[in-house]
């Protein structure tokens, strides 16, 4: 009679483990669809921006505006790097086109150790020595990232009535430069320099990875030190 009873004692706890195990395999499910949509989600977004960078990098929007900015690069000792040179000389030619009457260097010194130099006074002496007048450049010297470019270029354009800006600088650096300028309301046309040299396939995917995590850190408001270094760094090769 024991026996019996401890069976059925069994029989009824089987009915309740079974039941149990739908209810954890249908929370399971939940979380997979979750975490399923979320990487669609990241996938999708990430791909859009790689499109737009890559569409704006090879697409040339120069058109008649109130000015040209040529986004800074590294200076050597007062003198341009190879891409800060390639960004002047393409604002250059823009302006022998009559595409703006003026054009504005934008960029900040390294620090105490580069002599008082700033890529936006190298731009100028550069500008001036390829016979650009003086009053027809408008130096910015103070900004130290390309955010704050955007930011003193809109205040540069709000003083000078200044309504629409060629943006000048690397193809794959501009989608990121035109979204900036637009959120500081700033009609911004874009026109990539041309490459120097040959570029790498790593490189150039190295150059969008960067810009990607770049302009998504902007959106999202995020503060992440060690990237927003690692993109400025990136921007001036």
């Amino acid at each position: 009679m024991r026996a019996k009873r401890t069976s059925g004692l069994r029989s009824k706890a089987k009915p309740y483990a079974y039941r149990n195990k739908p209810v954890v395999g249908g929370f399971g499910r939940f979380c997979k669809r979750v975490l399923t949509l979320v990487l669609l989600a990241v996938l999708g977004w990430f791909g859009w921006v790689y499109h737009e960078i890559e569409h704006v990098a090879h697409t040339n929007e120069a058109q008649p505006a109130d000015a040209i900015a040529v986004f800074g690069a590294a200076e050597y000792g007062g003198h341009p790097s190879p891409v800060l040179h390639a960004r002047l000389d393409h604002a250059v030619t823009l302006y022998n086109e009559k595409i703006a009457p003026v054009i504005i260097t934008l960029g900040g010194g390294a620090g105490a150790g580069d002599a008082g130099n700033t890529e936006g006074g190298v731009g100028r002496d550069y500008l001036l020595a390829n016979g650009v007048p003086y009053d027809h450049i408008i130096a910015e010297t103070e900004s130290v990232d390309t955010e704050q470019q955007a930011k003193r270029l809109a205040a540069i354009a709000a003083a000078n009535n200044f309504h629409s800006v060629v943006v000048v600088s690397d193809g794959t650096h501009l989608f990121r430069i035109r979204e900036l300028c637009r959120a500081q309301g700033l009609v911004a046309y874009t026109s990539p320099r041309p490459l120097l040299g040959h570029i790498s396939a790593l490189d150039m995917d190295q150059r969008i990875l960067h810009e990607m995590l770049s302009y998504t850190q902007w959106r999202l408001h995020l503060h992440i030190s060690w990237l927003h270094e690692w993109a400025e760094g990136k921007a001036d090769i």
